[in-house]
């Protein structure tokens, strides 16, 4: 389905009716919708980190719902499109944490490093935000959480927002380190995500446990 460790993690689950029915509804959308990323793209944040390469998961809530933005990676968009807000304010904080300057918007080179970009529900109609809200998605990405919350080896939880914050209870195991702030929308960013520095963090903890870090 996936990626050879994704598709072993998850072959109950992908079994189960709800799943079948989201798969049902989800191509029933697209073929009558407008919707976002692209269906090819929906699960691409498992195809770019398998299931026993994840070092770090930042979890967003649904896709980005403008042309040619998402591509099934949690805050990532195309190069060829302008900078969202919360990408625009995660960019500052890499930099002001790290001195990094990324040019691009695309962050698919992190998902190859390990940093699992996934989104709790996993596709959106245009224009309409949590129009797929509630379908199934987050059945689905609650139990991957879980899957993920399973594993000996160590895994960071980055989980920015109150939306993000509530899956927290799924993350039980002590070898697991959650890093939590506000959203970095600008709504919110300057109320506690500016200066958070989840990426040396991030880094910090993988050298701890003798994990390869990012190179951001």
């Amino acid at each position: 389905m996936i990626n050879k460790n994704w598709d072993i993690a998850l072959k109950d689950e992908v079994k189960k009716d709800y799943f079948k029915k989201l798969g049902i509804f989800v191509k029933n959308e697209y073929k009558t919708k407008r919707c976002f990323p692209a269906y090819a793209d929906i699960f691409n944040a498992f195809r770019y980190t398998d299931y026993d390469e994840v070092k770090v998961v930042i979890l967003g809530q649904d896709p980005y719902h403008g042309d040619k933005e998402a591509h099934g990676l949690s805050f990532s968009v195309h190069d060829s499109v302008p900078r969202p807000p919360s990408l625009q304010n995660i960019l500052k904080e890499l930099e002001d944490d790290l001195g990094i300057k990324r040019q691009g918007n695309d962050l698919t080179d992190w998902s190859k490093q390990g940093v699992f970009l996934l989104n709790s529900i996993m596709s959106v109609i245009k224009d309409r935000p949590l129009s797929h809200k509630d379908k199934g998605w987050e059945i689905f990405t609650d139990a991957v959480i879980s899957k993920l919350n399973e594993r000996e080896k160590p895994v960071i939880f980055v989980l920015w927002g109150s939306y993000a914050r509530s899956k927290k209870n799924l993350i039980t195991n002590r070898r697991h380190l959650i890093l939590e702030a506000v959203h970095p929308s600008p709504l919110s960013a300057y109320r506690g995500f500016f200066g958070s520095k989840p990426f040396s963090k991030i880094n910090n903890f993988l050298e701890k446990n003798n994990i390869e870090k990012i190179n951001w």
